[in-house]
């Protein structure tokens, strides 16, 4: 039967010394690639220490021949070595083949069939559907598998000073949270402004000034973060998140379409709600789950009824400045206008704008 694992157990248990037996078979799954990629080279490190030293890698999908997995794991080394078979599914999506050729692999864990071998499987952050695929259940029951959890913005500050203890240097509370903001959304270069603290500055103390020097300003943004924030009310956040997009050459149909099609299904929740209509239903009809939920009911919350049909105008009126037409009322810049349809939803306020 398989176990789980945070991405922190799995690394202390591999410091440990003399170090642990490892398991035959290990399946690591996130969506941040700087945690995915320490936890898989984690492993790799204590397969080579423990004597796997022949390694064959292999990066997979659907269209792949999923033989050569199988194959790997059956040929002899030619001088006896223990073999580490390196699988990567970048998609996820390993297909009618691959997915059998995983329940295989698992039952062959499972039956002891697998000597001198150790399997790594490498995914994505899997949906409820996916990993409900018996594939993925297969896999799951038999590996010892290590979830990697994003670090979410409260969290960042004490990641990186952890990051920072690790090298003997230390910053103040408002520093690391100054360098949260800079460096939020894009873990991969908060590692990286980490490490260039270590070579600019010796251990101990670092100056809230010699950070500001040092730090660039490297926070990136998606559409869908600026959605969540502008859902949550986060107003300030959602116009920095704008700002970015705008600083990126973000395409502006995408950032229209990320916020004018909350405000569209906002406008129906909010009609059927007005009405007295099933509003769990009308949810459903809206493909509404999960967290989004939460998110939607918020801004429905904060911004009166009213207000609806007039924000669903004012982002007809953004695409029309898009196409380069002139409207009545509107600034001529779309991205002004895509921030004030933003606070209109974000700010909860009596008097809506027009």
């Amino acid at each position: 039967m398989g176990r789980r694992l945070d991405a922190d157990s799995l690394l202390n248990q591999l410091k440990k010394t003399p170090p642990p037996s490892l398991d035959t078979l290990y399946a690591v799954s996130g969506d941040e690639p700087l945690l995915v990629i320490e936890a898989s080279d984690a492993i790799r490190a204590a397969a080579t220490q423990a004597g796997y030293r022949e390694r064959v890698s292999l990066v997979l999908d659907a269209r792949s021949d999923w033989s050569a997995v199988i194959g790997a794991t059956q040929n002899v080394s030619l001088f006896g070595d223990r073999r580490l078979v390196d699988l990567s599914i970048p998609t996820g999506k390993p297909g009618k083949t691959g997915g059998e050729t995983l329940q295989k692999l698992a039952a062959m864990v499972d039956g002891g069939a697998l000597s001198d071998t150790l399997v790594l499987v490498n995914l994505p952050r899997l949906d409820k559907a996916t990993r409900n695929a018996k594939w993925a259940a297969a896999l799951f029951d038999a590996a010892t598998s290590i979830e990697v959890a994003g670090i979410e913005r409260a969290a960042l500050p004490r990641w990186i000073a952890q990051r920072l203890a690790r090298q003997d240097q230390q910053l103040d509370a408002a520093t690391l949270d100054w360098m949260a903001d800079k460096v939020e959304g894009n873990l991969l270069a908060a590692f990286q402004e980490v490490q260039k603290l270590a070579l600019l500055y010796p251990p101990g103390k670092i100056s809230a000034q010699d950070v500001e020097r040092a730090v660039l300003n490297v926070a990136r943004y998606d559409v869908f973060g600026l959605r969540d924030a502008m859902l949550a009310g986060h107003a300030g956040k959602a116009l920095a998140m704008l700002a970015g997009l705008r600083a990126e050459g973000e395409a502006l149909p995408l950032v229209l379409w990320a916020i004018g099609e909350e405000v569209r299904v906002l406008a129906r929740l909010a009609a059927a709600q007005a009405s007295g209509q099933d509003f769990q239903a009308e949810l459903r009809r809206q493909r509404v789950f999960g967290s989004r939920e939460q998110l939607l009911r918020q801004a429905l919350a904060r911004v009166p009824q009213r207000a609806w049909p007039a924000a669903v105008q004012h982002a007809h009126d953004i695409d029309r400045l898009i196409k380069g037409l002139k409207v009545a009322g509107r600034l001529d810049d779309p991205w002004e206008e895509l921030g004030r349809l933003a606070l209109r939803v974000a700010v909860a306020r009596q008097a809506q704008p027009r």
